[in-house]
Formats: structure tokens, sequence, C-alpha cells
């Protein structure tokens, strides 16, 4: 009795990794059936305590039990993988413009039920941007659960002119590759430790000359120094992945560099333009031409940094997925 129950129990911890109830059933009925036999067959007769209980042993643990019955019955059918990422990659495309079009616009928009894009200003879209990749990619791979539970064999359309991201092979590194790494660490370098000069000396890296030559800050010194210190440590990040480079070829050292720099756009993003310049700007120049133009380009900066990294999340993934 104690070691039925101990079946029962094995047999539940097994459900757990299972999905499809009907599926479910028809496998836990197998595996029973299974120790059943084995354990009657080991004593020769009705099946014993310690024969289930060694019967039970011999099958391992429950979650690689049930992993060999899912390899056989996949969430998402193989044929269908190389699809998650294609579809996933169009949408978060559709999602990205839609975005950049709220931010400029002020409005939100809805393609039903797919799409939602609440209105954004440019710090939240920039947060907004990750999550909106995951969105697409949960709602494509739940279509693609459905299809592949259905059965049924579906010819899912993709352009014949379409490219896959990780069909896109970089070039073998060579000499001047590595050089040319190793100039642009250095440069990099050279920069962040000059700005680090100017911060210690002028609390600021924003700086104009005077009709004396003396600089002067652009910024309010509160705002110059914390937007100082945000373009210093980006400076950094650059740095430090240059360095990096020139030793490896991880695309995870692109995807870490490009989330910080995601980060630190969106702070800068949020630093208010009232009372940010020490100059005297008129309200017109500044509203209708310069604060524009500022959001655009770093709107610009931060879509491109989100493309690449979701370009190398998805090699990883396809990478590991091929694994």
């Amino acid at each position: 009795m104690a070691n039925n129950n101990k079946l029962e129990a094995y047999l539940e911890e097994i459900s757990h990794y299972l999905s499809g109830r009907a599926e479910r059933e028809e496998i836990l009925n197998e595996i029973r059936s299974h120790i059943l036999e084995k354990a009657a067959s080991a004593t020769g007769g009705s099946p014993s305590d310690a024969a289930i209980a060694q019967a039970i042993a011999a099958l391992g643990p429950a979650r690689r039990l049930a992993e060999r019955y899912a390899e056989d019955r996949p969430i998402i059918a193989p044929a269908y993988k190389r699809y998650l990422f294609r579809y996933t990659t169009l949408l978060f495309a559709i999602h990205t413009v839609l975005i950049v079009l709220a931010v400029i616009f002020k409005e939100s928009f809805i393609i039903f039920p797919i799409l939602f894009v609440p209105q954004l200003n440019p710090f939240d879209a920039v947060l907004y941007l990750p999550m909106a990749f995951l969105a697409d990619l949960g709602l494509v791979a739940l279509v693609l659960y459905f299809i592949t539970q259905s059965g049924k064999d579906i010819a899912l359309p993709w352009p014949k002119f379409g490219l896959d991201l990780d069909e896109v092979k970089p070039p073998r590194r060579r000499f001047w590759s590595i050089f040319g790494t190793a100039v642009g660490t250095t440069i990099m370098l050279a920069i962040t430790s000059f700005c680090l000069h100017l911060l210690a000396r002028y609390d600021t890296i924003f700086l104009y000359l005077t009709k004396t030559k003396e600089p002067r800050p652009i910024f309010t010194a509160e705002a110059g120094h914390y937007l100082s210190i945000l373009i210093i440590t980006l400076f950094a990040v650059s740095t430090l992945t240059l360095a990096i480079k020139l030793f490896t070829e991880s695309r995870w050292v692109d995807i870490i560099s490009n989330a910080i720099t995601l980060a630190i756009i969106g702070l800068v993003l949020r630093q208010p333009f009232d009372n940010l310049f020490a100059i005297n700007i008129p309200d017109k120049v500044l509203f209708n031409w310069l604060k524009p133009t500022i959001l655009i380009v770093l709107l610009i900066i931060a879509v491109a940094t989100a493309y690449n990294l979701i370009r190398d999340i998805v090699r990883v993934s396809r990478h590991h997925l091929q694994k």
C-alpha cells in the first residue's frame, strides 16, 4: 500500500511536467502499466511493494522521464521553431514603428487583437521596447503552440526574399579587424579619460568657450553634473565592450552593452528641459527646434540600439535551440 501511494505520487510529479490533458493521461497510464508489469515480472506474480519501488527507481527522476516523453511531443514542432523568430522579428518591427509614431504624434495605436501601443513619452518608449519584444515573442509562441497541438500540417507563409537574422553570418576576424578594434578601444579610452578630467576640473563635460576663451558650462550645475556622469558611463561601457571584443566574439558582450546603453538613454530622456541650460536660449528656439531635435536623435539611437539588442538575443536563442 505504501508503494502504491509512492507510485501515485511519482505519477503526480510526472504530470506537472506534461501538457495537454488527454495526452498527459495517456502517458501516465502507459508509465503506470509499465511499472506494474515490470514489478509483476520481477516477482513472478502480483507486484510487491519492493518490486514497484525498484521499478520506479529504474525509471529515474520524474522530470527526466517526463522530458523523454516530451521530446516526442514538443510544445512547438521543430518545423515551426524557425518561424518563432521570423514572425517575432516581423511583429516587433511593426511594434517599434508604432512606438516611434506614438511618441512623435502623442497618440495611442491599436491593431486588435495583436498590438496596442499607448501614448508614450520618450523615456517610457525606451522601457517599453524590451517589453514589446517579450509580448510579441509570447504571442507568436502561443499561436505556434496551438498549431502544433492541432496536429495539422500547416504551411506557414514567409516571403522568399525574407532573410533570417541568423543567416547573416559575421565575417571571419582578420588582423585588420582586430587592429581596428584595438584602435577604437584606445580612442574611447582617451575620450573617457579626457571627460573624467573635465568632470574633475569643471564638474561637467558640457562646456563652451567665451570670447576670452574661458570655459563656461552649457547646463545648470546639477543637470550638467548628472548628464556628465551618464555620458561618461556610456563612454566607459563602450570602451570596456571594445576591450573585451579583442579576446572574444561572444554576442553576450553586445547584449549587455546595448542593454546598459538603452537604460542610460532612458535616464537622459527623463531629464526635464525646464531650467536645463545655463545659457540664455529663447523659448521659441528651445521648444520649437532644439528640444524636438534632441528627442528625435535620442529616439533614433534608442531604436537602433534596441534593434541590435533584439537581434543579438534572437541569434543567441536560435543558437541554443539548435543545440
